[in-house]
């Protein structure tokens, strides 16, 4: 019988199963699945190099990034940086955690930047929809709890949402409130509505027994708007199918009427990632979908996910965190782990210690504030059948 993964197997699974996704994602990303089978020959297996081969420096639109080769992208980056914040902090974060913590260390402490095989700071890997933070809260100290409004609605601050569910873990609601707290410095609208789901489906995914289904409906029960019916359109989809292959279209069809980026993403739509309440970012219900199909098994979840094509570093991030909770650290190919940290030269375990020991203490000092309110609540009550 196989053991039940621990916390931290849970934790460590999560983590660097969101660094293996991203990855392999990043060398494909913006292309359709059709372009990608033909780029490469057929569907995607493993890791894979640049679009451009060694013309990657200077090939547009990627340039000067070297995507591919086993090479993160913003996604871990990002998700890496949270965990520093919580290293900080140690105890739940909010919007103002994000302005106190995360926003300098964008803009002040020079990393290793994977894509561009440099030492920089992060603030000049991520996307415009990142360095809004930057520009909102260090230059325009906006109000880190309303931030977000303004920018474009794209999976920016769902991406790195999992550290989130992760401090969470077995309470998917409380992990959606934090979420959406964080959330608010980046995002508005279905985007902030996505970070919050997808923290919670992490925090879900840690549930003993939990399977995808599980997952999916926990999202449900909590996603509002359309980001609830583009996750329930796909999941409808996905349920069909148990191959990625054939599972392609169908999932790509039925998300679309939620998606504003439109068929071409990279050109889109003119009504593309404006604030809405019926529409979706179409990352979080495909790493769902890609869940269900993949019945939770990191390896086919995830390649759904990276042959999905569009925005599929992001989606291979969100799928392979969730498989990782699921399963733990077992469940990702070690090879593939090896191989990214290695390129990327990261320690791709290194932030899941540090998340798993953050995680315990806060548990600890919730229980002692839940133990407080208790006593509280208890003291303004009075004992059954004292008042008549």
């Amino acid at each position: 019988m196989t053991p039940k993964p621990t916390l931290e197997d849970r934790i460590t699974g999560s983590l660097v199963g969101a660094a293996v996704g991203d990855a392999l994602g990043g060398a494909v990303e913006g292309y359709s699945p059709d372009r990608i089978a033909e780029r490469h020959g057929g569907r995607v297996t493993g890791i894979v190099g640049p679009w451009n081969g060694d013309d990657w420096r200077t090939a547009r639109p990627l340039a000067p990034y070297h995507k591919g080769d086993g090479h993160v992208t913003d996604d871990t980056l990002m998700t890496h940086a949270l965990v520093r914040v919580y290293d900080t902090v140690r105890d739940h974060l909010d919007a103002y955690a994000v302005a106190d913590h995360l926003v300098p260390d964008l803009i002040s402490t020079p990393r290793w930047i994977p894509e561009l095989e440099a030492e920089a700071l992060p603030l000049q890997r991520i996307f415009l929809a990142e360095k809004w933070l930057v520009t909102r809260i260090h230059y325009g100290h906006a109000d880190p709890r309303e931030a977000g409004t303004g920018n474009i609605v794209n999976c920016g601050a769902a991406m790195y949402m999992a550290p989130v569910g992760l401090v969470n873990a077995a309470n998917p609601g409380a992990a959606y409130a934090e979420a959406l707290d964080v959330a608010g410095a980046h995002q508005s609208s279905y985007g902030r509505e996505a970070a919050g789901v997808f923290a919670a489906a992490v925090a879900a995914a840690c549930l003993p027994g939990a399977t995808p289904s599980s997952v999916v409906d926990t999202a449900l029960s909590l996603a509002k708007d359309g980001t609830r019916a583009a996750i329930e359109a796909v999941a409808e989809a996905a349920v069909h199918h148990t191959d990625f292959e054939p599972a392609l279209r169908p999932l790509r069809e039925a998300v679309a009427p939620f998606d504003t980026v439109g068929p071409d993403y990279r050109s889109p739509s003119l009504g593309a990632r404006r604030p809405s309440r019926l529409h979706a970012i179409e990352e979080l219900p495909i790493a769902l979908g890609m869940l269900l199909v993949g019945e939770g098994d990191y390896r086919r979840t995830v390649l759904g996910a990276v042959n999905y094509g569009r925005d599929c570093d992001s989606i291979a991030t969100m799928a392979g965190a969730v498989c990782g909770a699921l399963h733990g650290e077992a469940a990702v190919p070690a090879a593939w782990a090896k191989q990214v940290a290695e390129a990327s030269r990261l320690d791709l375990h290194a932030p899941a210690r540090v998340l798993a020991d953050v995680t315990q203490e806060v548990f600890t000092r919730d229980t002692a504030r839940r133990r407080a309110h208790e006593r509280a609540f208890a003291a303004l009550s009075p004992a059954p059948g004292a008042l008549r």
